[in-house]
């Protein structure tokens, strides 16, 4: 049978079909000599082997060994070592970008003595407990099925009883607590315990990465955008690196032009202190990357001249994820960015004034559909003097809409199926509120940047988006929306 695992080095941007998006993406920036951390691609059509085996193959975890063996030489790391741990992460990568649609898990490769291994490493207990309650939520959540409400409200709790604002305000002990009652739940749901061996979580990981290209809210967004059934996802499996570290650490998403209005110049977000998918969850509110210009001069011109290498490469506008270890940039991923219809037009046009496209390819870049959707509605200046403005938010996605509000995506589905018009209401949106984003009119939420998932989803669609509106609250229980007035 083919090979079924590629090293980033061996592979490139012509391999997307075979490696995915994302896995063709890493590879391409590897050869380009970027700062990606080390990794390599299981295959797609190691995917479709899987889904008729319905288990992996004996050639793939031969050569998921010898893989694992040769990253452990180029980062001089050992995967369950007892010195200089190895982690891992493990995400999934389609031919066609379907943001936020299959499963991630990150810090792979943590238990209960690595995590006292790394502590001793780097001096850094609390970064090393953050991964570890991370990874046991992550990996409960997509392995095992627990709920991620279950372990937000552990989360949620301790901050309460402790009056903490944030995440970054929880303590060692607080951490260590929350880990014990995170690992409480898989015997609650009697799952048998978190699984301690390291080789087993990377299985179930890459499992479960196979088995995310059929769940539901993937096919729905298949269905939603044209996308092929049969094109299955790779994996990707790449040494951590930590935005979680500290003070001089961070993440971040960066388009190398504004996705909304098709602006030039780097536009983005990042977080101090977090790892990828506190961003994109829209679970803190992000500053813009620009930022990163006075608190990290050095890096925000590292920055900025990678994304200029990347556009010109790829000739079209990018979506970069990148994170910050301990004042070291890493490039986690590149792919053409999602922008709205107007933003679509006017980078087509300015990269055609810039030599970067022909006017045939430009014309070629913009779908015809593109053209329609830019005719969106807009309120009328003499009606808005009319009414009162309650809140402002973030300009995610361009456009007016008016319906009535629904705090669920099953209830905004269930009211569109009766044909009335709906406005999808959250405090933050996740891959599982698909359905309900795809028939509202609008869609709001009280927390997230301009790149959180429900940000990139609405520009996707060309729906009308205000993300970080913060003086909203939103209450699931009642189903109410509170209006906080400072």
């Amino acid at each position: 049978m083919a090979k079924q695992i590629y090293d980033f080095s061996e592979g490139n941007m012509k391999m997307r079909d075979l490696l995915g998006g994302k896995g063709a993406g890493l590879a391409e920036m590897t050869n380009m000599d970027l700062p990606v951390p080390h990794g390599f691609t299981i295959t797609t059509e190691a995917c479709h082997d899987y889904q008729h085996r319905q288990e992996l193959s004996e050639q793939l975890l031969a050569e998921l060994d010898q893989s694992l063996s040769a990253l452990s030489r180029l980062t001089g790391k050992q995967f369950n070592g007892s010195d200089h741990p190895l982690l891992l992460s493990v995400r999934s990568g389609a031919a066609i970008s379907m943001p936020g649609m299959m499963d991630t898990i990150l810090n792979i490769g943590l238990n209960d003595q690595t995590v006292i291994a790394l502590a001793e490493l780097t001096g850094n207990e609390r970064f090393t407990y953050d991964s570890y309650r991370r990874l046991l939520a992550m990996f409960g959540n997509v392995v095992d099925g627990i709920p991620e409400d279950d372990f937000d409200q552990i989360l949620t709790d301790t901050k309460i009883a402790n009056n903490y604002e944030s995440d970054l305000d929880l303590t060692i002990d607080d951490l260590k607590e929350i880990v014990a009652k995170f690992k409480n739940l898989y015997e609650n749901y009697d799952h048998g315990g978190f699984p301690q061996d390291p080789k087993e979580q990377l299985l179930a990981a890459v499992n479960s990465v196979f088995d995310s290209w059929n769940n539901h809210r993937a096919q729905i967004y298949r269905r939603q955008n044209n996308i092929s059934e049969d094109l299955g996802t790779a994996v990707n499996i790449q040494e951590m690196v930590f935005g979680n570290y500290g003070e001089d650490s961070g993440t971040g998403v960066a388009f190398t032009r504004n996705p909304s209005t098709g602006e030039e110049g780097l536009f983005g977000e990042y977080l101090l202190n977090a790892q990828g998918e506190d961003v994109v969850a829209g679970i803190r509110t992000p500053k813009p990357v620009s930022v990163l210009k006075e608190s990290m001069p050095i890096l925000y011109e590292q920055l900025l001249d990678i994304a200029k290498k990347l556009e010109n490469h790829y000739r079209d506008m990018q979506d970069l994820e990148f994170t910050i270890e301990n004042g070291k940039m890493y490039l986690l991923q590149t792919r053409s960015g999602k922008r709205t219809p107007t933003a679509s037009v006017k980078i087509a046009v300015d990269q055609v004034n810039e030599g970067l496209l022909s006017k045939k390819e430009a014309l070629l870049r913009v779908e015809p559909e593109s053209v329609s959707k830019m005719l969106h509605p807009e309120f009328e200046e003499e009606d808005l003097r009319q009414h009162e403005i309650l809140t402002t938010g973030l300009p995610a996605s361009p456009g007016a809409a008016s319906g009535q509000v629904y705090f669920t995506a099953q209830d905004a589905k269930q009211a569109s199926d009766n044909n009335k018009k709906v406005v999808l209401m959250r405090a933050d949106t996740s891959p599982e509120d698909i359905e309900g984003m795809i028939v509202s009119q609008a869609i709001v939420t009280s927390r997230g940047g301009m790149t959180s998932h429900a940000a990139v989803v609405a520009r996707g669609m060309a729906s009308t988006g205000v993300v970080g509106a913060h003086e909203l609250e939103v209450d699931y229980q009642k189903k109410l929306l509170r209006l906080r007035i400072n």
